[in-house]
């Protein structure tokens, strides 16, 4: 596979983006972290020089158009252009229909769909000029299917594959190619957090409510992060797969 390349992992502080820091540091790329959180990006940095990778906390509010443009400075100034973008902020909570408020929705619609849509659209100017470059956005399940109590996160999931679809076929020719991963239920801090909002809104332990989530997966389990990383490596290293949603969800959403 080709190595060495400049990655940006946004949300790299927990879960699944620091998990695909750390894959990607241990294919031998160069990797730029992106979060809020300084002193939890130097955590997931300070693993990855352990183990001889190069690595470069910036830390960064994706959600802030300003802050998008600072943090791709610094990678540029530090290493130059981007040339591996994995989009892996996101969060979500779950809430009924009825209960949405606007700043709820508008908040999943910022962070899950407008964020990777600067980020993509910023990272692709250097990308189109070497004719070469990979960007992969952490979307999930709920982005090709509905449900209940998630309808701003589901929707604007949604919409991060379609921006993945439409760009890939813009790019296609370009040398560039656009993916989305689509994990199901993953063993991450959000999901924790979805365990106990699911815990406090039905009167089931923690322990019942994740086994439920779980369950949704057929193969009866939470989603390791590595196994999400796994995928995101898979579309760094090829150039032939371009505009997939790849799920990762134990066989939730056959495709």
């Amino acid at each position: 596979m080709t190595s060495g390349r400049v990655c940006l992992v946004t949300g790299a502080s927990s879960g699944i983006g620091a998990a695909v820091a750390e894959r990607l540091a241990a294919d031998g790329h160069r990797v730029a972290l992106a979060a809020r959180s300084e002193d939890d990006l130097d955590a997931v940095a300070a693993s990855i020089r352990a183990n001889d990778g190069q690595v470069l906390p910036v830390p960064a509010d994706v959600t802030d158009a300003e802050g998008v443009e600072g943090m791709y400075r610094a990678v540029e100034e530090a290493w130059g252009p981007v040339e591996v973008l994995v989009a892996a902020a996101g969060s979500g909570s779950g809430k009924a229909l009825v209960d949405t408020t606007d700043d709820d929705w508008r908040g999943a619609i910022e962070l899950n769909l407008t964020a990777p849509f600067r980020c993509l659209r910023r990272a692709l100017p250097a990308m189109l000029e070497r004719r070469w470059g990979r960007v992969v956005v952490i979307a999930s399940v709920v982005a090709k299917r509905g449900e209940a109590q998630v309808a701003a996160y589901t929707a604007s999931k949604h919409g991060v594959l379609g921006l993945v679809r439409s760009a890939a076929a813009e790019l296609a020719s370009s040398g560039v190619t656009v993916n989305a991963v689509c994990p199901g239920y993953v063993d991450t801090p959000m999901t924790d957090r979805t365990v106990r909002a699911i815990s406090e809104r039905s009167g089931r332990t923690e322990e019942q409510a994740r086994d439920a989530l779980a369950r949704r997966q057929p193969i009866g389990r939470l989603i390791a992060t590595g196994e999400v990383a796994d995928a995101v490596a898979f579309c760094v290293a090829t150039g032939a797969v371009t505009g997939q949603g790849i799920n990762v969800d134990g066989g939730a959403v056959q495709s």
